[in-house]
Protein backbone atom coordinates (compact mmCIF):
# COMPACT_ATOMS: atom_id res chain seq x y z
CA UNK A 1 0.00 0.00 0.00
CA UNK A 2 1.25 3.30 -0.65
CA UNK A 3 0.96 6.35 1.57
CA UNK A 4 -1.34 8.89 -0.28
CA UNK A 5 -0.48 12.40 -0.83
CA UNK A 6 3.40 11.81 0.02
CA UNK A 7 6.44 10.98 -2.06
CA UNK A 8 5.97 7.52 -1.50
CA UNK A 9 3.01 8.12 -4.08
CA UNK A 10 5.67 7.82 -7.21
CA UNK A 11 5.56 3.94 -8.52
CA UNK A 12 8.43 2.08 -7.57
CA UNK A 13 8.19 -0.17 -10.98
CA UNK A 14 10.37 2.81 -12.73
CA UNK A 15 13.75 3.46 -12.44
CA UNK A 16 14.65 5.13 -9.70
CA UNK A 17 16.37 7.30 -11.48
CA UNK A 18 12.70 8.76 -13.10
CA UNK A 19 11.14 9.13 -9.28
CA UNK A 20 11.78 12.68 -8.48
CA UNK A 21 10.07 12.42 -5.27
CA UNK A 22 12.90 10.85 -3.31
CA UNK A 23 14.66 14.47 -3.90
CA UNK A 24 18.79 15.24 -3.92
CA UNK A 25 18.80 13.80 0.05
CA UNK A 26 21.87 11.14 -0.12
CA UNK A 27 19.92 9.39 3.16
CA UNK A 28 16.88 9.30 1.30
CA UNK A 29 15.70 6.10 -0.42
CA UNK A 30 12.65 4.18 -2.20
CA UNK A 31 13.38 1.01 0.06
CA UNK A 32 15.18 0.36 3.46
CA UNK A 33 15.99 -3.23 4.10
CA UNK A 34 16.76 -3.75 7.69
CA UNK A 35 19.75 -6.59 7.86
CA UNK A 36 21.68 -8.22 5.17
CA UNK A 37 22.23 -11.53 5.68
CA UNK A 38 20.99 -14.02 2.94
CA UNK A 39 17.18 -12.91 2.96
CA UNK A 40 17.58 -9.53 3.22
CA UNK A 41 19.97 -9.61 0.62
CA UNK A 42 17.85 -11.39 -1.56
CA UNK A 43 15.18 -8.94 -1.10
CA UNK A 44 17.28 -5.85 -1.96
CA UNK A 45 18.71 -7.80 -4.69
CA UNK A 46 15.34 -7.99 -6.04
CA UNK A 47 14.18 -4.81 -5.63
CA UNK A 48 17.03 -2.88 -6.93
CA UNK A 49 16.99 -5.12 -9.92
CA UNK A 50 13.66 -3.66 -10.02
CA UNK A 51 14.18 -0.43 -10.46
CA UNK A 52 14.06 0.76 -6.61
CA UNK A 53 16.90 2.94 -4.99
CA UNK A 54 17.36 0.57 -2.37
CA UNK A 55 19.85 0.64 1.00
CA UNK A 56 20.79 -2.54 3.15
CA UNK A 57 21.50 -1.29 6.85
CA UNK A 58 23.13 -3.80 8.47
CA UNK A 59 25.16 -4.33 11.58
CA UNK A 60 27.84 -6.16 9.88
CA UNK A 61 29.70 -9.30 10.68
CA UNK A 62 29.23 -8.61 14.42
CA UNK A 63 25.56 -9.74 13.63
CA UNK A 64 24.16 -12.71 14.71
CA UNK A 65 23.45 -13.86 11.06
CA UNK A 66 22.46 -17.06 9.82
CA UNK A 67 23.99 -17.52 7.02
CA UNK A 68 26.96 -17.96 7.87
CA UNK A 69 26.13 -21.20 8.95
CA UNK A 70 23.65 -22.48 6.54
CA UNK A 71 24.16 -25.93 5.09
CA UNK A 72 23.47 -25.05 1.00
CA UNK A 73 20.60 -27.45 0.72
CA UNK A 74 17.97 -26.31 -1.70
CA UNK A 75 14.95 -28.72 -0.39
CA UNK A 76 11.84 -29.44 -0.89
CA UNK A 77 11.50 -32.35 1.10
CA UNK A 78 9.62 -32.60 4.73
CA UNK A 79 8.62 -28.99 4.45
CA UNK A 80 5.53 -27.76 4.50
CA UNK A 81 4.30 -30.64 6.92
CA UNK A 82 1.32 -29.47 7.74
CA UNK A 83 1.50 -26.00 5.98
CA UNK A 84 0.28 -26.77 2.31
CA UNK A 85 1.24 -22.72 1.14
CA UNK A 86 4.66 -22.99 2.54
CA UNK A 87 5.15 -26.33 0.92
CA UNK A 88 3.99 -24.63 -2.31
CA UNK A 89 5.89 -21.62 -1.89
CA UNK A 90 9.19 -23.65 -1.15
CA UNK A 91 8.37 -25.92 -4.80
CA UNK A 92 7.78 -22.26 -6.52
CA UNK A 93 11.27 -21.49 -5.06
CA UNK A 94 12.97 -24.62 -6.86
CA UNK A 95 11.09 -24.00 -9.92
CA UNK A 96 12.89 -20.77 -10.62
CA UNK A 97 16.26 -21.81 -9.30
CA UNK A 98 17.79 -22.49 -12.33
CA UNK A 99 17.57 -18.80 -13.62
CA UNK A 100 18.76 -17.37 -10.44
CA UNK A 101 21.71 -20.14 -10.31
CA UNK A 102 22.75 -19.38 -13.62
CA UNK A 103 22.52 -15.23 -12.88
CA UNK A 104 24.26 -15.64 -9.07
CA UNK A 105 27.16 -17.36 -11.19
CA UNK A 106 27.64 -14.69 -12.92
CA UNK A 107 27.33 -12.05 -11.16
CA UNK A 108 29.75 -13.98 -8.26
CA UNK A 109 32.35 -14.46 -10.82
CA UNK A 110 32.05 -18.01 -10.16
CA UNK A 111 30.16 -21.25 -10.00
CA UNK A 112 27.46 -20.95 -7.72
CA UNK A 113 27.49 -24.93 -6.93
CA UNK A 114 23.84 -25.44 -7.53
CA UNK A 115 23.22 -28.74 -8.75
CA UNK A 116 19.27 -29.95 -8.58
CA UNK A 117 19.73 -34.09 -9.39
CA UNK A 118 18.01 -35.39 -6.41
CA UNK A 119 18.44 -35.59 -2.28
CA UNK A 120 18.43 -38.17 0.03
CA UNK A 121 17.21 -38.26 3.86
CA UNK A 122 19.13 -41.52 4.88
CA UNK A 123 17.59 -44.08 7.35
CA UNK A 124 19.64 -45.85 9.55
CA UNK A 125 17.79 -49.21 10.85
CA UNK A 126 14.37 -50.53 10.10
CA UNK A 127 12.74 -47.93 12.84
CA UNK A 128 14.18 -44.93 11.08
CA UNK A 129 12.58 -46.29 7.98
CA UNK A 130 9.77 -47.25 8.53
CA UNK A 131 9.42 -43.77 10.46
CA UNK A 132 10.38 -42.11 7.11
CA UNK A 133 8.49 -43.92 5.78
CA UNK A 134 5.20 -42.64 7.39
CA UNK A 135 6.40 -39.09 6.87
CA UNK A 136 6.51 -39.60 3.43
CA UNK A 137 2.89 -41.03 3.29
CA UNK A 138 1.48 -38.04 5.78
CA UNK A 139 3.37 -35.40 2.93
CA UNK A 140 1.85 -37.40 0.15
CA UNK A 141 -1.46 -37.33 1.46
CA UNK A 142 -0.87 -33.33 1.16
CA UNK A 143 -0.37 -33.45 -1.80
CA UNK A 144 3.52 -32.85 -1.99
CA UNK A 145 4.50 -34.68 -5.55
CA UNK A 146 7.69 -36.17 -6.09
CA UNK A 147 8.58 -37.71 -2.87
CA UNK A 148 9.24 -41.67 -2.61
CA UNK A 149 10.74 -44.31 -0.35
CA UNK A 150 14.09 -46.13 -1.43
CA UNK A 151 15.02 -49.05 0.27
CA UNK A 152 18.60 -49.88 0.09
CA UNK A 153 18.15 -51.84 -3.27
CA UNK A 154 17.29 -48.66 -4.66
CA UNK A 155 19.21 -46.85 -3.03
CA UNK A 156 21.96 -48.94 -4.92
CA UNK A 157 20.55 -48.74 -7.97
CA UNK A 158 20.68 -44.85 -7.84
CA UNK A 159 24.31 -44.75 -6.59
CA UNK A 160 25.99 -48.06 -7.50
CA UNK A 161 29.79 -46.57 -6.74
CA UNK A 162 28.55 -44.78 -3.07
CA UNK A 163 30.05 -47.05 -0.42
CA UNK A 164 27.33 -46.91 2.17
CA UNK A 165 27.47 -48.06 5.64
CA UNK A 166 25.71 -51.09 6.54
CA UNK A 167 23.55 -49.64 8.82
CA UNK A 168 22.04 -47.93 6.18
CA UNK A 169 18.12 -49.35 5.51
CA UNK A 170 17.04 -46.93 2.48
CA UNK A 171 16.21 -43.04 2.30
CA UNK A 172 13.82 -40.52 1.10
CA UNK A 173 14.09 -39.62 -2.38
CA UNK A 174 13.58 -36.28 -4.15
CA UNK A 175 14.59 -35.98 -7.65
CA UNK A 176 13.52 -31.81 -7.56
CA UNK A 177 16.43 -31.07 -4.85
CA UNK A 178 19.32 -30.20 -4.70
CA UNK A 179 21.98 -27.84 -3.12
CA UNK A 180 24.55 -25.29 -3.82
CA UNK A 181 27.02 -22.85 -2.20
CA UNK A 182 25.33 -20.56 0.33
CA UNK A 183 28.66 -18.06 0.15
CA UNK A 184 28.58 -17.78 -3.22
CA UNK A 185 25.02 -16.91 -3.35
CA UNK A 186 25.71 -14.28 -0.56
CA UNK A 187 28.56 -13.37 -2.81
CA UNK A 188 26.28 -13.19 -6.02
CA UNK A 189 23.72 -10.96 -4.56
CA UNK A 190 25.67 -8.70 -3.13
CA UNK A 191 27.43 -8.08 -6.44
CA UNK A 192 24.20 -7.54 -8.52
CA UNK A 193 22.83 -5.48 -5.62
CA UNK A 194 25.58 -2.62 -5.84
CA UNK A 195 25.58 -3.33 -9.24
CA UNK A 196 21.79 -2.17 -9.45
CA UNK A 197 22.87 0.76 -7.77
CA UNK A 198 22.25 -0.29 -4.37
CA UNK A 199 23.75 0.93 -1.29
CA UNK A 200 25.40 -1.18 1.89
CA UNK A 201 24.98 0.65 4.81
CA UNK A 202 27.04 -1.58 7.40
CA UNK A 203 28.47 -0.96 10.62
CA UNK A 204 25.72 0.32 13.34
CA UNK A 205 22.69 -1.31 15.10
CA UNK A 206 19.13 -0.13 14.24
CA UNK A 207 17.77 1.78 17.40
CA UNK A 208 14.12 3.04 16.20
CA UNK A 209 11.77 3.43 13.26
CA UNK A 210 9.94 6.65 13.17
CA UNK A 211 6.96 7.00 10.65
CA UNK A 212 7.34 10.69 9.18
CA UNK A 213 5.88 12.09 5.69
CA UNK A 214 6.32 10.15 3.11
CA UNK A 215 7.97 6.83 4.60
CA UNK A 216 10.20 6.06 7.80
CA UNK A 217 13.41 7.37 9.13
CA UNK A 218 15.42 4.64 10.39
CA UNK A 219 17.73 5.96 13.37
CA UNK A 220 21.08 3.89 13.98
CA UNK A 221 23.24 3.57 16.94
CA UNK A 222 26.19 5.77 15.91
CA UNK A 223 23.77 8.89 15.38
CA UNK A 224 23.33 8.70 12.16
CA UNK A 225 19.54 8.14 10.09
CA UNK A 226 18.47 6.82 6.76
CA UNK A 227 14.94 7.64 4.77
CA UNK A 228 12.96 5.50 2.82
CA UNK A 229 9.73 5.60 1.36
CA UNK A 230 8.97 2.06 2.52
CA UNK A 231 11.03 -0.39 4.92
CA UNK A 232 11.65 -4.06 4.52
CA UNK A 233 12.09 -6.00 8.09
CA UNK A 234 14.52 -9.21 7.68
CA UNK A 235 16.87 -8.55 10.86
CA UNK A 236 16.15 -12.69 11.67
CA UNK A 237 16.58 -12.90 15.39
CA UNK A 238 16.02 -9.00 15.47
CA UNK A 239 12.60 -9.18 13.71
CA UNK A 240 10.69 -8.89 17.06
CA UNK A 241 11.81 -5.88 18.38
CA UNK A 242 11.50 -4.09 15.37
CA UNK A 243 8.76 -5.34 13.86
CA UNK A 244 6.98 -4.52 17.16
CA UNK A 245 7.84 -0.62 16.34
CA UNK A 246 5.88 -0.80 13.10
CA UNK A 247 2.39 -2.54 14.94
CA UNK A 248 3.59 -6.28 13.76
CA UNK A 249 4.06 -9.26 16.90
CA UNK A 250 6.21 -11.75 15.41
CA UNK A 251 7.83 -14.22 17.74
CA UNK A 252 11.50 -15.37 16.29
CA UNK A 253 13.44 -17.58 18.87
CA UNK A 254 17.37 -18.88 18.21
CA UNK A 255 18.06 -22.21 16.90
CA UNK A 256 21.77 -23.15 17.25
CA UNK A 257 23.19 -25.52 14.10
CA UNK A 258 26.40 -26.90 13.89
CA UNK A 259 29.06 -27.52 11.12
CA UNK A 260 31.49 -29.44 10.31
CA UNK A 261 33.67 -29.81 6.96
CA UNK A 262 36.35 -32.33 5.54
CA UNK A 263 39.36 -32.15 3.63
CA UNK A 264 38.90 -32.56 0.11
CA UNK A 265 37.91 -36.04 -1.27
CA UNK A 266 37.25 -37.77 -4.11
CA UNK A 267 33.86 -37.87 -5.41
CA UNK A 268 31.98 -40.19 -3.26
CA UNK A 269 28.55 -38.89 -2.05
CA UNK A 270 26.72 -38.12 -5.46
CA UNK A 271 23.33 -36.79 -4.35
CA UNK A 272 22.93 -34.51 -1.11
CA UNK A 273 21.26 -35.58 1.61
CA UNK A 274 20.07 -33.50 5.21
CA UNK A 275 23.16 -33.75 7.37
CA UNK A 276 25.32 -34.84 5.09
CA UNK A 277 26.66 -33.60 1.35
CA UNK A 278 29.51 -33.54 -0.89
CA UNK A 279 30.17 -29.88 -2.11
CA UNK A 280 31.53 -29.17 -5.75
CA UNK A 281 34.87 -28.53 -4.00
CA UNK A 282 35.07 -32.15 -2.83
CA UNK A 283 35.04 -31.47 0.82
CA UNK A 284 32.29 -33.00 2.54
CA UNK A 285 29.96 -31.18 4.83
CA UNK A 286 28.51 -32.82 8.33
CA UNK A 287 25.42 -30.82 10.27
CA UNK A 288 23.38 -29.65 11.53
CA UNK A 289 22.33 -29.90 14.75
CA UNK A 290 18.84 -28.46 15.78
CA UNK A 291 19.34 -27.21 19.49
CA UNK A 292 16.44 -25.05 20.79
CA UNK A 293 17.64 -24.33 23.84
CA UNK A 294 16.78 -20.46 23.36
CA UNK A 295 20.61 -19.30 24.31
CA UNK A 296 21.93 -16.49 21.82
CA UNK A 297 24.98 -18.56 21.79
CA UNK A 298 26.24 -19.98 18.59
CA UNK A 299 29.36 -22.12 19.73
CA UNK A 300 30.32 -25.20 18.90
CA UNK A 301 30.57 -28.38 21.44
CA UNK A 302 32.33 -31.00 21.05
CA UNK A 303 30.12 -33.65 21.83
CA UNK A 304 27.58 -32.46 19.13
CA UNK A 305 30.25 -32.33 16.70
CA UNK A 306 31.17 -36.15 17.49
CA UNK A 307 27.55 -37.39 17.63
CA UNK A 308 27.45 -35.68 14.02
CA UNK A 309 30.62 -37.19 12.84
CA UNK A 310 29.94 -40.76 14.02
CA UNK A 311 26.42 -40.99 12.43
CA UNK A 312 27.95 -39.84 9.14
CA UNK A 313 30.69 -42.04 9.61
CA UNK A 314 27.59 -44.95 9.87
CA UNK A 315 26.16 -43.33 6.35
CA UNK A 316 29.40 -43.43 4.23
CA UNK A 317 32.30 -45.80 6.56
CA UNK A 318 35.50 -44.20 4.37
CA UNK A 319 34.90 -40.31 5.76
CA UNK A 320 36.12 -41.82 8.98
CA UNK A 321 39.65 -41.25 7.67
CA UNK A 322 39.27 -37.69 6.37
CA UNK A 323 40.56 -34.70 8.63
CA UNK A 324 38.08 -31.86 9.90
CA UNK A 325 39.25 -28.53 8.66
CA UNK A 326 36.43 -26.09 10.47
CA UNK A 327 33.96 -26.79 12.38
CA UNK A 328 31.40 -24.07 13.30
CA UNK A 329 28.41 -22.52 14.78
CA UNK A 330 25.16 -20.36 13.82
CA UNK A 331 21.97 -19.24 15.04
CA UNK A 332 18.40 -19.68 13.16
CA UNK A 333 15.86 -17.70 13.68
CA UNK A 334 12.78 -19.25 14.15
CA UNK A 335 9.12 -19.13 14.42
CA UNK A 336 7.12 -21.04 16.56
CA UNK A 337 5.81 -23.41 13.79
CA UNK A 338 9.65 -23.06 11.97
CA UNK A 339 7.45 -21.59 8.75
CA UNK A 340 8.57 -18.30 7.16
CA UNK A 341 6.51 -15.35 8.02
CA UNK A 342 5.19 -12.19 5.93
CA UNK A 343 3.32 -9.30 6.80
CA UNK A 344 2.76 -5.46 5.77
CA UNK A 345 1.66 -4.05 9.06
CA UNK A 346 -1.81 -2.89 8.73
CA UNK A 347 -1.51 -0.26 11.12
CA UNK A 348 2.35 1.38 9.19
CA UNK A 349 1.92 1.01 5.47
CA UNK A 350 5.07 0.90 3.26
CA UNK A 351 6.32 -1.39 6.63
CA UNK A 352 7.06 -4.91 5.70
CA UNK A 353 8.61 -7.92 7.69
CA UNK A 354 10.03 -11.26 6.42
CA UNK A 355 12.09 -14.27 8.23
CA UNK A 356 12.85 -17.48 7.23
CA UNK A 357 15.21 -20.00 8.42
CA UNK A 358 15.21 -21.61 4.42
CA UNK A 359 16.75 -18.37 3.12
CA UNK A 360 18.89 -20.02 0.45
CA UNK A 361 15.71 -22.73 -0.54
CA UNK A 362 13.75 -19.19 -0.64
CA UNK A 363 16.40 -17.29 -2.12
CA UNK A 364 14.58 -17.46 -5.69
CA UNK A 365 11.16 -16.49 -4.68
CA UNK A 366 12.47 -13.93 -1.81
CA UNK A 367 14.80 -12.02 -5.09
CA UNK A 368 11.52 -12.53 -7.33
CA UNK A 369 7.73 -12.68 -6.63
CA UNK A 370 8.22 -11.26 -2.99
CA UNK A 371 10.71 -8.68 -4.01
CA UNK A 372 7.84 -7.66 -6.85
CA UNK A 373 5.38 -7.89 -4.32
CA UNK A 374 7.21 -5.19 -2.10
CA UNK A 375 8.06 -3.21 -5.08
CA UNK A 376 4.09 -3.24 -5.85
CA UNK A 377 2.80 -2.45 -2.03
CA UNK A 378 1.10 -6.12 -2.36
CA UNK A 379 2.80 -9.21 -0.87
CA UNK A 380 2.23 -12.24 -3.27
CA UNK A 381 -1.28 -14.03 -2.63
CA UNK A 382 0.73 -17.50 -2.29
CA UNK A 383 2.43 -16.15 1.49
CA UNK A 384 -0.88 -14.94 2.67
CA UNK A 385 -1.28 -17.92 4.90
CA UNK A 386 2.02 -17.23 6.07
CA UNK A 387 1.30 -14.11 8.10
CA UNK A 388 2.29 -13.80 11.57
CA UNK A 389 -1.29 -13.33 13.03
CA UNK A 390 -1.53 -16.87 12.79
CA UNK A 391 0.17 -17.09 16.09
CA UNK A 392 -1.83 -15.36 18.36
CA UNK A 393 -4.91 -17.27 17.36
CA UNK A 394 -7.40 -16.99 20.47
CA UNK A 395 -7.78 -20.36 21.92
CA UNK A 396 -11.20 -21.75 22.29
Amino acid sequence: MMVSGTAADCSLARPAASCPAMGPDADRYDIAVLGGGMLGSAIAFGCAEGGARVAVIDEGDVALRAARGNFGLVWSQGKGDGMPAYAAWTRRSLSLWPALAERISVLAGRDSGYRAEGGLAFCLGEAEFADRQEKVQRLHNQGQPGLVMLDRRGLQELMPACPLGPEVTGASYQPADGHADPLTLLRGFKAGFLLAGGAMLNGASITTIEPIAGGYKVHRADGSSVRAAKIVIAGGLGTPKLAAQVGLDVPVRPVRGQNLVTERLAPILPLPASAIRQTTDGTIQIGVTNEDDGTYDPITRSTDLARMAARAVRVLPPIARARIVRSWGALRPMTPDGFPAYAESPTHPGAFVAVCHSAVTLAAVHAGPLARGILDGRLPDDVATLHPRRFHVPAN
